[in-house]
């Protein structure tokens, strides 16, 4: 007889203590990760002050950081740097966040912050500010591109909300698809029609951190501010969402309330980051799946590990745009696409997440 056989049965609250050891070390390795996760956004930020057309030594930028000396090194630093930095995080921030969040809602994994039409109505919102309104500065943009895609997205979510039954995933999705299919068409007619408008448009619509200052920084951060704090408030309904909408409202969930709030959550982080830098692909859709593997499927994880992973690949990605291509650039948007698309494509070929 084996000493295993011999060994007395687990009590009930030996088990519980174990499990109660094993929810603590996950929470221990998930508190790490984040660390982990601030300590890399910590070492991306350094690199996007540093690093640029201009080749300025590490410890002159570093020292530069925290002093204005008004050398021609220290406006590079403090007028373009800094503000091209601190957009980067931001935008990063909301593409993280918009993309968990409309996966969570839709309980879509290959779903990203542009399913909804936010996107193509922040893109509706430049051509119509181009076109009609005479606006050549970014700073008129922003304004446009907020307004297009909050419009967009209530249409939306009108439509999908429209006829018997609810706001379901798949309405807002189908929903969404019309929305998008109906701008571009209008946004190509409009720009086929307006070779000049389509010049001017098309620097914005590639996707980039150059050019973003201050003037544009400042307009977007109390929506993208906004749509950060709505998130974060609806980690724990989502985790009941997940779980479909029947057992959603038997744990108590309001099931229309809670996608309603995602829905504008979504708009305003996706308007906010969409009008200040342009359509930037793959980050919404790659980083939360990045988030999932780490932490598991908790939303009280997923969305922190989003908005700290998210800046992290697109400052990355800027800074690899500015190293790759001295003394030029490579548009952010470019190198997001060039990194996400093998991630979409093995998203895609995988079995359990493309089935529906």
């Amino acid at each position: 007889m084996s000493i295993t056989a011999l060994a007395p049965p687990e009590t009930a609250e030996e088990g519980t203590a174990r499990q109660r050891a094993a929810r603590a070390r996950r929470r221990t390795l998930r508190l790490f990760g984040l660390l982990a996760a601030a300590a890399a956004l910590g070492v991306v930020v350094v690199l996007s002050v540093a690093v640029g057309a201009r080749e300025i030594p590490f410890t002159t930028a570093w020292s530069l950081l925290w002093r204005h000396d008004g050398s021609d090194a220290a406006v590079i630093v403090h007028d373009y740097r800094i503000p091209r930095t601190l957009l980067g995080v931001l935008v990063g921030v909301s593409l993280g966040l918009a993309g968990a969040l409309m996966q969570a809602l839709t309980r879509n994994p290959l779903a990203d912050p542009g399913l909804l039409g936010v996107n193509m109505g922040a893109s509706t919102g430049v051509v119509a500010a181009i076109a009609f309104l005479g606006l050549s500065t970014v700073t008129g943009y922003v304004w446009c591109a907020l307004l297009g895609a909050a419009a967009a997205s209530v249409l939306v979510y009108l439509l999908g909300s429209a006829g018997p039954g609810a706001a379901t995933p798949e309405r807002l999705v189908l929903a969404g698809a019309a929305m998008t299919a109906v701008l571009f068409s209008f946004n190509t007619a409009v720009l086929l029609l307006n070779p000049r408008a389509f010049d001017r448009f098309r620097f914005w619509n590639i996707g980039s951190l150059a050019g973003r200052y201050t003037d544009v920084l400042l307009p977007v951060l109390p929506f993208a501010a906004a749509g950060t704090l709505l998130a974060l408030a609806l980690m724990r309904p989502l985790n009941a969402l997940a779980m479909g909408d029947q057992l959603g409202r038997a744990l108590g969930a309001r099931v229309g309330l809670v996608r309603g709030l995602g829905v504008g959550a979504v708009v305003l982080l996706c308007g906010a980051a969409t009008a200040a830098a342009g359509p930037i692909g793959f980050v919404g859709l790659a980083v939360p799946h990045v988030a999932r593997f780490v932490a598991g499927p908790d939303q009280r994880w997923v969305l922190p590990y989003s908005m700290l992973l998210a800046p992290v690949l697109l400052l990355g990605s800027d800074v690899a745009g500015r190293a790759l291509a001295a003394p030029g650039e490579l548009q952010v948007g470019i190198v997001t696409a060039f990194l996400g698309a093998p991630v979409f494509i093995a998203l895609c070929r995988r079995r359990r997440v493309a089935a529906p």
